[in-house]
């Protein structure tokens, strides 16, 4: 049963509160959320008052609940609100983990529960709007979604197949079923009488577009929140990202924030205002610093990067310490290309951004390997070099595009710490003093579930690396060869002793760079592509 829309006056979009607006949700409707990370383009005052309803009447009930990027703040915020048992009773995310009660409910086997890829589920969305049956990507093959693995489900009452095997030409892709909306809560800042939406208080556009589309064209109903509404027609042609035809109810919400908080607009991350190059943006030399600075040694000049969450993400900054920042250009996968990347929650709030696409064509550059380079932060990582980072300790974190981008990018740079738990280390005088290890070994012999591939990385021939704060790996045909160990670390104690596989000794092993333990500018040259 489709939802029935509230009629247009004149041409005028129904304005409507958001308690008016969720009435129109029936039972068993499939709702698309739109947002990322620390309320970037969250709907939140619609996600609000769903969640109000339904513990005020008990309705709607049993949704299906779309999210392709993980919003929230990895607490009580994004679509955790919506973890109500009888409110949700299927999902499809991208990224779990920002919104961890929704993951809760997945990991009680209280809801049915799936992972796309992110990167893959948008480009579905896409596919619903254009009323295709899905997709078709050699994207996650080897993977956990991968339906000779776990297809992507992510508890035992997940029982349909969503994901097929399929083969063209002697080669194996996967096809994604695309599922189409019933409703969409999206969000932008200001629209026009009619409907018509522009983003310039926004950080980034996501898909807010492909998920309009894809329910206007199945008959669904898209609620769009807004700071303001302004006379029909006096928005720049230019600066429109969601035409008004697709738009069936506005609500306004006068305290919409950028972000979570409440604070002004800060015109550095909507990209009104650039930073100046004398403003002092820098990390403290500790093991995050160490692992970004090492990180930054696998770049080259003009090479066009991808950063993600976690670990990772300090490398823009070290890159401004040793001036050599616009000699390449990262992007990350909710849009921002170029700039420095923020950390966090909030992370592609980005400063001193080149340009933002919207999150679809981010990821066909990504699929069709356009990546020079991608840093990725893991979890864990077993003798064979796969990766792990959806699913460990028994929590749902989901995939978010880690498996987008690492699967055809040129070299692969995952990040991480050897050990986790209360790990505790110095640096002083040119060397790593592990003060205090980790309880936790993340480098194990075989992971229960494969986010990352070693063995389609080894045939697709791309140059695999995993760099921590002690010891440099390499993936090889043979599995991983420790090729760096840190200045101050024992060979056996600090690194054999806590891995549960005995990796590669490389006959060339060497210590890390000494500059690496320094805290002063490295004097860092990037070195040339090669040809």
């Amino acid at each position: 049963m489709k939802p029935v829309k509230p009629p247009r006056i004149n041409g005028r979009v129904p304005v409507l509160s958001a308690q008016e607006a969720v009435n129109y949700i029936p039972d068993e409707a499939t709702l698309c959320v739109l947002g990322a990370g620390g309320g970037i383009l969250e709907a939140t005052t619609l996600i609000t008052a769903l969640a109000d309803k339904y513990k005020q009447t008990q309705t709607p009930r049993n949704l299906s609940i779309i999210s392709p990027t993980g919003l929230g703040d990895r607490a009580d915020r994004g679509i955790s609100p919506l973890a109500q048992e009888g409110l949700v009773k299927w999902a499809l995310c991208g990224h779990w983990g920002q919104s961890p009660r929704i993951s809760e409910l997945a990991e009680q086997n209280k809801i049915i529960a799936y992972n796309y890829p992110q990167g893959v589920l948008t480009q579905t969305l896409r596919a619903a709007a254009a009323h295709q049956p899905g997709i078709i990507s050699d994207i996650g093959i080897g993977t956990f979604v991968d339906p000779r693995q776990q297809g992507g489900k992510l508890n035992e009452v997940t029982k349909e197949d969503l994901i097929k095997l399929v083969e063209f030409d002697n080669k194996e892709y996967l096809y994604y079923k695309a599922i189409a909306p019933d409703i969409a809560f999206i969000r932008a800042t200001t629209c026009d009488s009619e409907g018509y939406a522009t983003f310039e208080d926004e950080v980034m556009y996501l898909d807010a577009l492909v998920i309009a589309q894809a329910v206007h064209n199945n008959g669904g109903i898209v609620m769009m929140q807004v700071q303001k509404m302004v006379k029909k027609a006096t928005l720049h042609p230019k600066s429109v990202r969601i035409p008004g035809y697709l738009v069936d109810i506005v609500v306004v919400d006068p305290d919409q924030s950028q972000l979570y908080g409440g604070a002004p607009v800060n015109r550095f991350i909507s990209g009104d205002f650039t930073l100046d190059d004398s403003t002092k943006l820098s990390l403290p030399l500790n093991q995050r610093k160490l692992v970004a600075r090492r990180a930054l040694f696998e770049m080259r000049k003009g090479a066009v990067g991808n950063v993600g969450v976690g670990i990772a993400d300090g490398i823009g900054l070290v890159a401004r310490e040793e001036g050599c920042a616009d000699d390449f250009i990262l992007t990350v996968e909710t849009g921002p290309i170029g700039g420095i990347t923020s950390q966090g929650i909030a992370f592609g709030a980005n400063v001193n951004t080149r340009a933002i696409l919207d999150m679809t064509s981010q990821f066909n550059f990504y699929h069709g390997g356009g990546l020079d380079v991608c840093y990725l932060s893991f979890a864990e990582v077993d003798q064979h070099g796969n990766v792990g980072v959806h699913k460990f300790n028994g929590k749902i974190m989901g995939t978010g595009g880690f498996i987008d981008i690492s699967a055809t990018s040129k070299k692969i740079i995952f990040c991480g710490t050897l050990t986790a738990g209360s790990l505790k280390t110095e640096i002083a005088d040119g060397k790593l003093n592990i003060v205090q290890e980790g309880r936790v070994k993340k480098f194990i012999q075989e992971l229960p579930e494969i986010t990352f591939s070693g063995k389609i990385a080894l045939e697709r021939e791309l140059d695999v690396r995993y760099i921590t704060e002690r010891a440099v790996f390499t993936l090889k045909e043979d599995g991983l060869h420790l090729i760096e160990i840190a200045p101050g670390v024992d060979l056996q104690k600090d690194i054999l002793d806590k891995m549960d596989f005995t990796p590669v000794i490389s006959p060339e092993l060497k210590l890390m760079d000494e500059r690496l333990f320094i805290d002063a500018a490295m004097g860092f040259v990037l070195p040339e592509a090669a040809h």
